[in-house]
């Protein structure tokens, strides 16, 4: 075999790897994980500046989308994917006041809430954490979003209610930086 038909050979070799490796990311990003980098500290101490995971795609589009799911979620407007966390589900009516999450008129727990960094940041509760704002009735296929560290969240406060087909994917895993490496999901810390 001559010198060209070996280098031949392992350019079309590798070439053929490259496409299988490039279709393989496209299928997988597309339709079974979406990778995801946290910017900024609107979902502190859940998420960290930086952190890089993968979300999950094929639980929103073949699942539900439940209260307190960690969402990846797609703004027009500024072409950006931010990362927040479900607190009204379509139909309901959510209000906030008095740092109580109301849902049709009831009072419901947030677990996900790190109680320490909460009492940090409101000067041990002298101010509250999530300012008031409601009643906010959703409608048909709209959900309700709100950052984890409430006072540096841009979410439905400002953007209002998202629809699912901003909803590119929920939960998922954390493995950057690798100290930190973790499940995300509904209720976890």
């Amino acid at each position: 075999m001559k010198k060209d038909d070996k280098f031949l050979i392992f350019l079309k070799d590798t070439i053929k790897t490259i496409v299988i490796y490039v279709v393989i990311a496209f299928v997988l990003t597309q339709f079974i994980v979406r990778p995801f980098r946290v910017e900024g500290e609107s979902m502190y101490p859940t998420l960290h500046d930086s952190e890089m995971g993968f979300s999950n795609i094929i639980s929103v589009k073949m699942g539900s989308v439940k209260r307190f799911d960690v969402v990846i979620v797609y703004i027009e407007q500024t072409q950006k994917y931010l990362v927040k966390r479900v607190v009204g589900l379509p139909n309901e009516v959510v209000e906030y006041e008095n740092d109580t999450l109301f849902i049709n008129g009831e009072a419901v727990e947030e677990p996900y809430l790190d109680e320490t960094h909460v009492l940090k940041q409101t000067d041990n509760g002298n101010f509250n954490f999530t300012t008031d704002f409601g009643p906010v009735t959703l409608g048909e296929g709209q959900y309700f979003l709100l950052g984890d560290n409430r006072l540096r969240s841009s979410d439905s406060r400002v953007y209002g209610p998202f629809d699912k087909s901003q909803i590119k994917s929920k939960n998922g895993f954390v493995f950057f930086p690798l100290n930190r490496i973790r499940l995300i999901g509904g209720n976890d810390r």
